[in-house]
């Protein structure tokens, strides 16, 4: 932008020494652009991100949030569904109701996240795990069968052992929806005959006599 002031003024300058009359276009010209060379609204007195500050006593910055504010969006009164707790102890019952859509929902991001190392049926044996990975624990052992579902809430949020946190890559909603499909796996690889409906017992049955 400079560099067109200058070669405007210099036009100008020229034409005024070999015609002896003003250039008025060329002065219109010249002072519609000086105000654009301004760069107040490039470079505001700011801080940007991370940068050093000498105003404050530890040089930094970014300030810490004032203890006890909450950010818009953020509040988290409802430790059932964000923790998995009820005054701190880990619940035994999912947040909502469940239905096809949350355990569908559930197996995809199952598949997606959990299946590497626990395999696709929660026996432990998946892809990472036969490359050397540690074995983590089947999910249909007692412990594990017996776990409060608050306890696969905390650790899909915030790790455990070997295993980091997911929080970052599954949401809330779909961490319980996870819950719910390794609760239907667990059903499946440890059901009885009384856990079947009875319209099912009989296509069962039905089964059989063909066989």
């Amino acid at each position: 932008m400079s560099k067109f002031v200058n070669r405007v003024a210099r036009v100008s300058r020229r034409r005024l020494t070999q015609t002896g009359r003003p250039r008025y276009f060329a002065l219109i010209l010249l002072f519609l652009f000086l105000p654009a060379c301004r760069q107040d609204m490039h470079d505001q007195a700011k801080y940007e991100a991370l940068e050093h500050s000498s105003f404050f006593g530890d040089q930094r910055s970014s300030r810490t949030p004032v203890e006890g504010t909450i950010a818009r969006g953020q509040l988290r009164e409802d430790t059932h569904y964000y923790e998995g707790k009820v005054a701190n102890q880990l619940v035994h019952t999912f947040p909502m109701e469940l239905n096809d859509k949350i355990l569908q929902r559930g197996q995809q991001r199952y598949n997606i996240f959990c299946a590497p190392c626990h395999d696709q049926t929660g026996s432990g044996i998946g892809m990472v795990v036969k490359r050397g990975f540690k074995r983590p624990p089947s999910m249909h052992i007692d412990r594990l069968r017996e776990a409060p579902v608050g306890h696969y809430f905390d650790v899909i949020t915030n790790g455990f052992g070997v295993m980091s946190s997911y929080s970052d890559q599954v949401p809330v909603d779909d961490r319980w929806a996870i819950i719910a499909y390794i609760r239907a796996l667990q059903l499946s690889q440890n059901a009885t005959l009384a856990d079947v409906p009875d319209q099912e017992k009989a296509k069962l049955e039905a089964s059989k006599g063909v066989q």
